[in-house]
Parts: C-alpha cells; structure tokens; sequence
C-alpha cells in the first residue's frame, strides 16, 4: 500500500476516525488492531502513534467524533423542523441515516456499552446517550407544551422509547447485514411510535 502524504495533526486524527469506522462495518470492533488501523491509512504503527497515545486514545478519539456528527445533525435538523413532532420525525430519520453512512458506529457503540473497563470511550458514549436524551426530552416537552404530545407522559420514558426503538431498528440491520432495509423501515416504525405518544386530534403526516 502506498503511504500517504504528510497530513496535519488534524488531518491525521480525522483520517484515523475514518479508518477505524471503515474496519468496524466489516469486523468485530473489539478485534481492530491498531496494524490494521496502521496498513488501512497506508502509514506506520510509528506514525499513528505520534498523534495517539494508545489504542484507547484513538478509540475515545472515535467515540468523541460520533458524539459531535451525531448529536449534531440530530439538533440541526431537529431546530429546522416545522413543530415538535415533525422534529422528533426528522430526527429520528437522521439518527437512521447517519447509521446507514456509518455501519461501523453502531457496532463500535454497542461494543463500548458492553466493555467492562471504564475506559475513555465508554464514558464519552455514556455522556452522548445523556446529551441525546436531554435533546429527545426538549423536543417532547415542547409538544406538551403546544399540545401535540400527550400531557400525562414522562418526557424521559418518551425519549427511552425513541432511542429504544432506533436501536431495534439497528440491531435487526447488524444481525442480517442489510442496513439499507432499515431506511424502508424507518418511516412507518416512527408513525407507530408517533401514534403512541401525540394527543388526540393530532394528525402527523
């Protein structure tokens, strides 16, 4: 493989991302060496380390990068939409979306939450499921508000439900390795949930 070129710091840690999530759509996250990280930027053990201290840095560097995309097209799209339940709809299809660009993620978020050490990177996953579920509960608390979510549910158990029902949705898509049925899907799953949690009356289209 031919080596790349000289690349910034910057440059080099957001190539590093991208290798590691490439290698977790196609293997067991937790068996990624950092050869393999190495030979897929096409540079050397020596260089990945210059810019990382350890195999768990350059996994908290990952970790800490989902959080940001993620969460941040959550929010984007979520602030453009037209009342609370159009922005629950269309970040709940976003979320699917960055799942589908990303397959690796899925795979690398789920081996976090099951790794017993308390690493770096599971409290960064740790801190994006709060963060997410402060954003969720806005937006539901918002509905009440305005009447299009019913008055008598908690805002937390709602955002639970919205997580818990991407995360189906995801684990039907790992175990078959047909992440793009999930996109089919998504519209219909998160009418389902809509008619769960909006008031009488209220029409979602």
């Amino acid at each position: 493989m031919t080596n790349q070129p000289y690349l910034k710091s910057e440059e080099r840690r957001a190539a590093t991302v991208d290798a590691v999530i490439s290698l977790a759509a196609t293997q067991n996250p937790s068996e990624i060496t950092t050869t393999q990280i190495a030979q897929q930027m096409g540079v050397s053990q020596g260089a990945l380390f210059r810019h990382f201290a350890s195999k768990d840095a350059v996994w908290a560097a990952v970790m800490d990068w989902v959080s940001e995309r993620l969460l941040g097209r959550v929010e984007d799209v979520g602030a453009q939409a037209d009342g609370p339940l159009a922005a629950l709809e269309a970040m709940f299809l976003a979320h699917i979306d960055f799942v589908i660009q990303h397959p690796g993620v899925p795979r690398m978020l789920f081996g976090e939450l099951q790794n017993q050490d308390d690493t770096a990177a599971k409290k960064i996953v740790r801190h994006l499921l709060g963060r997410y579920a402060v954003v969720i509960e806005t937006q539901v608390k918002r509905g009440q508000a305005v009447g299009e979510i019913r008055k008598n549910l908690a805002p937390s158990v709602v955002s639970s439900l919205f997580v818990g029902t991407i995360q189906g949705l995801v684990m039907q898509a790992l175990m078959t390795g047909e992440s793009s049925r999930i996109a089919v899907a998504a519209p219909a799953t998160f009418e389902i949930f809509a008619r769960g949690i909006q008031t009488e009356g209220t029409h979602h289209e």
